[in-house]
């Protein structure tokens, strides 16, 4: 028998993760970290994305934990992938839609629910400016688009299909089939 030191045989594929990123990020970033967390640094998983948005802070997390891991991530979006979800997205080395995948590129929002006095809110806004720009760039370029063809699918806020996403060269198309 030919058992290595993780227990498969030799010619076993390693265990693939596949983790689902369903519903709003802000409530299942928690549980997407510690699966991320849970996958040796190099080793392969699959995103399955049926994503609305949610924290621009929980997408950069998830993005830098796909990065500094340096994880092998395929991304499968089964339904929709927007708004703050598309920088996970982006993280991914192989990404497949469908013709009907949606994704939802817009300018960033904030709000606060909290009472904010003028200086505060002065320097949230410079800060979230700032923060725009650098993460439409860093979209931008772990998309390889241009900066321009993101600006056309971000301003004023434009959904886009998965078709237009293969024609872009960003994603690769699976084809449904009965």
């Amino acid at each position: 028998m030919n058992d290595q030191q993780d227990g498969r045989l030799d010619d076993e594929e390693p265990e693939v993760c596949e983790i689902p990123i369903v519903g709003d990020l802000s409530e299942n970033a928690t549980e997407v970290t510690e699966k991320l967390l849970s996958i040796p640094s190099g080793g392969d998983c699959t995103l399955f994305f049926d994503c609305p948005g949610g924290s621009v802070y929980s997408a950069m997390s998830l993005m830098t934990l796909i990065c500094y891991r340096e994880l092998h991530a395929t991304a499968v979006v089964s339904g929709e992938c927007s708004s703050a979800a598309l920088w996970p997205f982006a993280a991914c080395q192989q990404r497949i839609v469908t013709p009907f995948s949606c994704f939802l590129f817009h300018p960033m929002k904030w709000q606060s629910e909290e009472n904010v006095q003028l200086p505060e809110a002065a320097e949230w806004a410079r800060h979230f400016g700032r923060l725009e720009d650098g993460m439409n760039e860093l979209l931008a370029e772990f998309l390889s688009v241009q900066s321009e063809a993101l600006q056309r699918w971000m301003y004023p806020g434009r959904y886009v299909s998965g078709r237009e996403l293969v024609d872009a060269g960003v994603a690769e198309m699976f084809v449904l089939k009965p």
